[in-house]
């Protein structure tokens, strides 16, 4: 085999297995619900030590704040979501609401990925791709290695086509790697606690109803927090 023909052979061998390679490579734990809310407390803490202590005389009695911004602080909001999917100006409009909603809150943004089978399978799409094209151009050389004689019937019809081949193989190839790469998943998490998902309810949540489960979720999470410093 030639160079030209290593490299179409080579390239493609060597992105597969370095896809495979950071496909199975464990990604960082999570911090647990107990380390995260202790990590929140210290935060709160620190926060307490480094305000400076005014001393002022009030005429009239304060007012806590009615809005449910102020349960915002210190919880972190997973909004995962389909990339290919097109549902990021989705996700965009439900970050922008919560944090207006819940001031001080933190959400963050990050892709949702297929399933492993459908991981795998988007891996060798573009090896295939790749190999149709160096059979069009060196299927000449190839068969001869790979045993046969003479090329098969079918090589002929795409070889006498090939920039109609070239191209169905490279739309084709690029809608099927669409397919295996979309989740179709809109998952939001609450400190780690699942709120709303897609995958289970079949649809998106609207504005209301996700600013509804996560004030629920907040409150109660608040509630539990003060009873535990209160029994401490």
């Amino acid at each position: 085999m030639d160079r030209v023909q290593m490299l179409l052979l080579g390239l493609p061998l060597f992105l597969f297995c370095s896809d495979l390679l950071n496909l199975f490579t464990l990604p960082p734990p999570k911090p647990s619900n107990q380390h995260l809310h202790h990590h929140q407390h210290q935060h709160q803490h620190q926060q307490h030590q480094q305000l400076p202590v005014v001393q002022q005389t009030l005429d009239f009695p304060t007012q806590k704040p009615t809005s449910a911004g102020g349960i915002g602080f210190g919880n972190t909001i997973n909004i995962n979501f389909c990339y290919s999917c097109s549902y990021r100006g989705t996700a965009a409009t439900m970050k922008k609401m919560l944090e207006t909603s819940f001031p001080g809150i933190d959400v963050i943004l990050a892709n949702h990925p297929p399933t492993l089978p459908k991981r795998l399978l988007s891996k060798v799409v573009p090896v295939v791709q790749v190999g149709v094209v160096g059979i069009v151009v060196a299927g000449e050389q190839i068969f001869p290695r790979l045993g046969f004689m003479t090329p098969p019937p079918w090589y002929f019809s795409l070889r006498a086509n090939r920039f109609g081949t070239f191209a169905s193989t490279w739309l084709l190839g690029n809608f099927v790697q669409s397919f295996l790469q979309s989740s179709g998943a809109f998952e939001v998490y609450s400190n780690g606690e699942l709120v709303f998902s897609k995958l289970k309810e079949q649809r998106f949540p609207s504005e209301f109803e996700l600013r509804e489960l996560l004030n629920q979720k907040l409150g109660n999470s608040r509630i539990m927090d003060v009873g535990t410093v209160w029994s401490q």
